[in-house]
This record gives structure tokens, sequence and C-alpha cells, in this order.
């Protein structure tokens, strides 16, 4: 006797739509399965204030790594002309160093869009936002990069926030700012971790 197959319909869930970035919220809370987080997440960012709601998870990290990461990612893919990048930023001041390397992965993905934000920080007056700024510009490290720390450092007059500069250039410099480099020596004259910073990136540079 041939054996007869029965074929049963399976049941697919509608995911629903959303309304208000509340919803969605509500929904992302709710839900234990990481597909239907997932749906919450690429919805949320639709919604104004969305973007900024998602950036406050990764920085209280209130869901686990899983979603975190797709929260970097539907970010990542965001307008720069729309992406909070300040908010995005300001993930790179926090202690955990796994939400600090979303926000760098995602401040890569935006390239020079960036570039704004980082010289607004460069050319302040709060010398703890130029070092971070130089930190940004060092954890990225796109196209621009090294010209604008060496426009830094042609008139950089706090030391603290020269050495930042001087640190990622032993990374990125180029052997043509070895001579700005050891002028440093000069403008800080007498400092021996000055010295130190200086011939140690100097080194780095000429390999």
């Amino acid at each position: 006797m041939a054996l007869i197959k029965n074929h049963v319909a399976q049941e697919v869930e509608t995911l629903p739509v959303f309304t208000t970035l509340e919803e969605a919220q509500a929904y992302c809370k709710t839900n234990t399965d990481i597909s239907k987080k997932d749906y919450a997440v690429e919805e949320i960012v639709n919604f104004k204030g969305g973007p900024e709601y998602l950036l406050s998870l990764i920085a209280n990290e209130e869901r686990e790594k899983i979603i975190l990461t797709k929260i970097a990612s539907v970010i990542s893919k965001m307008d720069s002309d729309d992406a909070p990048i300040e908010e995005i930023m300001d993930l790179l001041k926090l202690n955990n160093a796994y939400v600090r390397n979303l926000g760098i992965s995602i401040l890569r993905d935006f390239g020079t869009a960036i570039k704004y934000y980082i010289v607004k920080f460069l050319i302040g007056d709060d010398r703890d936002l130029r070092i971070f700024a130089i930190n940004v510009l060092g954890d990225v490290n796109f196209a621009e990069s090294r010209d604008m720390m060496v426009e830094l450092l042609e008139s950089e007059t706090d030391i603290n926030v020269a050495m930042t500069a001087v640190d990622y250039m032993g990374e990125i410099g180029e052997e043509e700012d070895i001579e700005l480099l050891e002028s440093l020596k000069d403008r800080f004259s007498g400092d021996v971790y000055v010295e130190f910073a200086v011939d140690g990136a100097v080194k780095l540079i000429k390999g």
C-alpha cells in the first residue's frame, strides 16, 4: 500500500505594525524571541527619538550582547545626516570596552561624516574634549586622522593634549612628521615625559 504524506500547513505569525515608538519599545522589552527583538530594533530606529533610545540601551547595557550588536548594526546603516553622531561618540567615553568597540564600529561606518564633530571638539577650549577627539581619531582612524592631528600639534599648548596626539602619531604618522614631533621638545622644554613620548613615536615611525 502506498504511503500518503500528509501536508500540514505551517502557521506563519504576522509581525505587528507599530504606530508609536512606545509600542515598538514595549514589544522589544516583552519578547524573549531574538528574531522578534531584532524586528523591533529595526522598527524603533525609524521613529523620532528611536535611535537615541537604542543608543541608551547600549550605553546602559540593558540587553544581551547579541541585541546590542544588532542595535549597532542598525544604527550604522542610518543616513549620516540623520544619525545622532554625538550620542554615538558618547559611547566611547564609557568604561565598558565592549560598548566602546560598538561605538567605534558605528563611527567607522560613518567615515568622514564625523569630521565636523571632531573638528568642533579639537578647536574648543575644553582640554578633555580635545583629548577625547584625538582618541576618536586614533580609534576610528579614517583617512584624515593624521592630517587633523598634525594640524593640532602645530599649535597645541596643552601638554596632555599634545602627548595624546603624539602617542597616536607613532601609529599613523609619516617620516615627514618627525620634524614637527621633535619641535615639541622645544615647545615643552625640560619635560622628560615629552622627550620620552616623542622619541617613542619617532622610533615607531622610522620602523
